[in-house]
């Protein structure tokens, strides 16, 4: 099988917000932003890599939920507990002294894991956790 990657989703409470973390902190492209029904999906991805993008999505958006369900998804993602991404760079201190100098709520610091890896954590703006490991 030949199977990549091409999308992730991550809920969003602010376009808006959404896209000045994704697009101007992180320096992500934006490739699609479709409005519809007073909401708005916005697909972003790192520059140069047109084959992996973020789909920042309207949580309430599935006409499958149910009124409890997006109070719950609401309640989790006020929390930070809903959604997360793993991103990676090659560059770990300075992008972290990047998000650092910015307004973004610093999870954790840049961390040798027990499990190998060395990473650091912020949120964005809807809560959604972000852990930025370092490539080696």
């Amino acid at each position: 099988m030949d199977i990549t990657i091409h999308a992730g989703f991550l809920p969003h409470t602010d376009p808006e917000a959404s896209l000045a973390f994704y697009r101007d902190t992180l320096g992500f492209e934006v490739r699609n932003d479709v409005g519809y029904g007073g909401m708005r999906w916005i697909t972003v991805g790192p520059v140069g890599q047109p084959g992996t993008s973020i789909v920042l999505h309207p949580p309430a958006a599935d006409p499958g939920v149910t009124e409890d369900e997006r109070r719950t998804i609401t309640e989790m993602m006020a929390k930070g507990s809903y959604a997360a991404v793993l991103l990676a760079t090659p560059d770990l201190d300075g992008t972290f002294a990047r998000l650092q100098a910015t307004d973004v709520e610093i999870v954790q610091e840049p961390t040798e894991q027990p499990y190998g890896v060395r990473d650091c954590a912020v949120r964005d703006d809807a809560g959604n956790l972000v852990r930025i490991q370092e490539l080696r």
